[in-house]
């Protein structure tokens, strides 16, 4: 039971070592296979696909492909089966002639995985070479006093063959004088020796036939034969001896051809035919025989072909003397080959990337390479590197593999591609070396966003602009490639005026230029902020924006707008617009009115400019050039009418310049009586048909009516004032702002002050009894009137102010204050917001007659 249980032991031991070793191959990716020699071409050698563990669609997506360390292809891969199969018809004769075992290597490369799979084929040897002699015809010669039992050597049979299929037995034939003796040496070699079993007599017999025959132990075996003639000589007393019994040489590689390797040496005492000495190979193998050659008189062998350590390192043969006589000796010739640096390293690339994405993952391999010496010692120890500054290693894999590796992230925006210089060079003295050039193209990655050339962008748009008009064009760079960098632009969301913004401009998509959708208008529109975004074509897109400014400029296409006077009504007999008063008595220079005109556009095109085109008395009144008031220019006569007409011209100074006219009529007059008799007048002039106390009778129904009003007003006040501390909470003490108020409502006063101030009465005048609120004109000074107040500048208020005239006091939420240097009073009066004034100008539009009623008379007669 004990004997049977460490039989089962040592099974189970041979098993796991046989576990061991196919786990060791697989780990190391190496399979064996064998093949007979002389198989035909496409002959099955293994199953690669089965054996490593792929999938037949996944050799074809793989790239599999096998690679041969030698310049000949004998295997290769089937791609529909996966199989392994010779290409070429093998010899291993050919192949491996000093070679007891056999052994091709290739390797299975997977170009998509960047793996090698070794495979060692070894090539079992057939029995198809016959023993051959060198010689087929031997000759030998002894002297007939030759002792029985001496021994003479012979050539060997030469078989190709190796192992069984090689020579096995000897055999002699042809006299009973010889027999075959066969020796076998330490290193298992053979040595024929030729026995002499019986004396020789020359005169029975001179000559001696044989026939020496060897066979291999083949099946069938095979045979060769070679006839030994033995030539039987008179005595002869002296041997060739050779001055050493082993000749030992060491040789370079590099040594020339036709060089002396070395020279052997055996001397005779005898003499004549006797001591003639020849030298002959008796023993050397077909590869030495190629390279070596022996000369027969002198013993010198000489190199008749190059010598290459790879392809051996050491030679054996032994050398012959023999004399005339038949007495010959032998010595052993060695013959050492040292290695010499003459092969380069050589790199082959066995599976390399021509394309890799600039994302890819530090040591992401790119190459995988194979570099080999044939050289030995120092001369075939190779050390491999990469030239320049590149992001690659170079890596050390199994045996005389390396990998080309990244060292960091790749950037494609930098380097686009790159010419990876791989150097391997030898230890010898001078060092070998050789490169190899990898060529990888970077695949790009949309990383980049685009970049405008502008961190921002303006421009400036004349208003009144065609639609569809080119504004600017917006440009960005992407630095990516292809479709990464393919840049689109598009419009930021907005809204202009409560408008969205694509009403307004618009951008192209591919080239950037944006696009005026519309005609803009300076008064509405002075500037418009949008943002134009610019998106690549990389998935995920990447984008940026950016800031794109449009300044409206102003253009010259507003005409001057009269505020005052205003314009007259295109009835007929409708009356007049407004009337100034001046007094006969008034000196040159004295203020009768002043022409109020606005100019919606800005800059130069707003500046405005007054000129008198027209006048009943041309010298009679001048204009201001800036300020349109209208001044007397010198002292009224006599004989100038009562009613003077003015035209104004108002002009811009825009390109082309616009204008507009105003028709100021001007009554000169020294009392109210000559004003209505002269208003009258003009009623009667304008109406010949009526009768003359029409307008007698239309001024008292006035008086009557503006009297009621007034008391109403009374009223009404006093109510207010009991409202009053209600709304004292709700009011600003310090200051208010008119803001909405129309330019309509606004009404100079200086002519009608001009007129009365020799009564010693102040007149306030309105338009319009809707307002509550009264504020001096704050640009009444200046040569315009601002289109539009700005939002946040408040206009001045006249009210609670020392230097106004304690009878004048207006009551309301706004405090009126003086609006400084300016003398014209813009008063915009409603009936709940003032108290006591010192006169009433009513003003009727729409062309009615003007009713001008003191209320100073109104004062005096009873008595306030």
């Amino acid at each position: 039971m004990w004997v049977a249980g460490r039989r089962w032991g040592r099974r189970e031991r041979a098993l796991l070592w046989g576990v061991l070793v196919a786990a060791w191959e697989a780990t190391w990716g190496q399979l064996r296979y064998s093949v007979p020699e002389e198989m035909p071409k496409g002959s099955f050698v293994g199953d690669v696909a089965k054996d490593l563990g792929l999938q037949l669609p996944a050799l074809r997506d793989r790239g599999v492909r096998v690679v041969s360390e030698g310049r000949t292809q004998y295997f290769a891969l089937h791609g529909k089966t996966g199989h392994l199969v010779t290409t070429e018809r093998i010899d291993r004769e050919q192949l491996c002639r000093q070679l007891e075992k056999c052994v091709l290597r290739c390797e299975v490369v997977l170009e998509g995985d960047m793996q090698v799979y070794e495979i060692e084929v070894e090539i079992t040897d057939i029995n198809d070479n016959s023993p051959s002699f060198k010689e087929m015809d031997l000759e030998e010669r002894m002297s007939e006093t030759t002792a029985p039992g001496s021994r003479f050597p012979l050539t060997e049979a030469h078989d190709p063959d190796s192992g069984q299929n090689s020579v096995q037995i000897y055999e002699l034939s042809g006299d009973e004088h010889f027999s075959l003796a066969v020796q076998t040496g330490p290193g298992g070699d053979q040595r024929l020796e030729l026995v002499l079993a019986k004396a020789l007599d020359r005169e029975e017999a001179a000559f001696h036939e044989l026939v020496l025959r060897a066979s291999d132990g083949g099946e069938p075996a095979r045979t060769g034969t070679a006839r030994i003639r033995v030539a039987v000589l008179d005595a002869n007393d002296n041997a060739p001896v050779f001055s050493q019994t082993e000749y030992t040489v060491h040789v370079p590689e590099d040594v020339p051809v036709g060089s002396t390797i070395v020279i052997v040496t055996a001397t005779d005492a005898d003499e004549g035919l006797n001591g003639h000495i020849k030298y002959s190979l008796k023993k050397a193998t077909d590869l030495a025989s190629e390279i070596f050659h022996l000369d027969v008189e002198t013993g010198a062998i000489a190199l008749v072909r190059g010598l290459d350590f790879e392809e051996g390192d050491s030679y054996e043969m032994e050398v012959q003397a023999r004399d005339g006589g038949g007495l010959f000796d032998t010595a052993k010739v060695t013959i050492t080959v040292t290695d010499v640096n003459d092969n380069a390293p050589k790199i082959s690339v066995r599976s390399s990337l021509s394309e890799i994405s600039e994302d890819a993952q530090s040591g992401t391999v790119v190459a995988l390479l194979h570099v080999q010496d044939r050289d030995s010692g120092e001369n075939g120890e190779v050390r491999c590197s990469l030239d320049g500054d590149v992001p690659f290693l170079l890596r050390s894999s199994r045996g005389s593999y390396y990998s080309v590796v990244t060292a960091r992230e790749l950037d494609r925006e930098q380097v686009s591609e790159y010419n990876v210089t791989v150097r391997a060079a030898d230890g010898g003295s001078p060092a070998l070396w050789s490169s190899a050039v990898l060529w990888l193209r970077v695949l790009d990655v949309n990383d980049n966003a685009p970049v405008f050339a502008e961190t921002r962008y303006s421009a400036r748009v004349p208003e009144n602009n065609a639609a569809g008009a080119l504004v600017l064009r917006v440009r960005a760079w992407d630095a990516d490639w292809g479709q990464n960098a393919r840049v689109r632009y598009r419009l930021g969301e907005g809204r202009v005026r409560g408008a969205p913004l694509s009403s307004y401009v618009s951008v192209e998509a591919e080239t950037g230029a944006l696009y005026a959708l519309r005609s803009f208008d300076y008064e509405e529109v002075r500037e418009v902020g949008l943002w134009v975004r610019a998106e690549d074509g990389g998935a995920p897109a990447l984008s940026s924006n950016v800031s794109v400014r449009l300044v409206i400029v102003d253009e010259n296409d507003n005409a001057p707008q009269v505020l005052y006077p205003p314009a007259a009504p295109l009835a007929a007999g409708a009356g007049w617009a407004g009337v100034e008063l001046a007094p006969r008595s008034a000196e040159p220079g004295a203020l009768v009115a002043k022409v109020v005109a606005v100019d919606a556009d800005a800059g130069q095109n707003a500046w405005l400019s007054y000129e008198l085109a027209k006048a009943t008395e041309p010298g009679l009144f001048r204009v201001g050039l800036h300020s349109g008031e209208v001044r007397t220019a010198r002292f009224p006569l006599a004989r100038d009418a009562a009613r003077q007409s003015l035209v104004v011209v108002v002009k811009d100074h825009g390109r082309p310049a616009l204008s507009a006219t105003a028709t100021l009529t001007v009554v000169l007059a020294e009392s109210v009586a000559e004003l209505l008799a002269e208003l009258g007048s003009a009623a009667s002039a304008a109406a010949p048909g009526e009768p003359a106390g029409s307008l007698t009778r239309w001024l008292v129904l006035a008086v009557a009516a503006v009297s009621c009003l007034f008391l109403a007003f009374l009223l009404l006040l006093l109510a207010l004032r009991l409202r009053r501390w209600r709304r004292s909470q709700l009011l600003a003490a310090g200051s208010g702002a008119l803001r909405g108020v129309p330019a309509s409502h606004f009404v100079g006063i200086d002519g009608v002050r001009a007129f009365l101030h020799s009564y010693s009465h102040e007149v306030s005048l309105t338009a319009d009894s809707r307002k509550s609120q009264l504020r001096f004109s704050g640009a009444s000074c200046c040569d315009t009137l601002p289109a539009r107040p700005p939002p946040d500048e408040p206009a001045p208020l006249l009210g609670d102010d020392p230097a106004a005239p304690p009878e004048c006091l207006v009551k309301g939420k706004d405090k009126l204050r003086s609006s400084g240097r300016c003398d014209q009073v813009a008063f915009v009066l409603e009936s709940s917001t003032w108290d006591r004034c010192s006169g009433l100008q009513l003003v009727l539009e729409a062309g009615e007659v003007v009713l001008l009623l003191a209320w100073v008379s109104f004062k005096q007669d009873f008595g306030f």
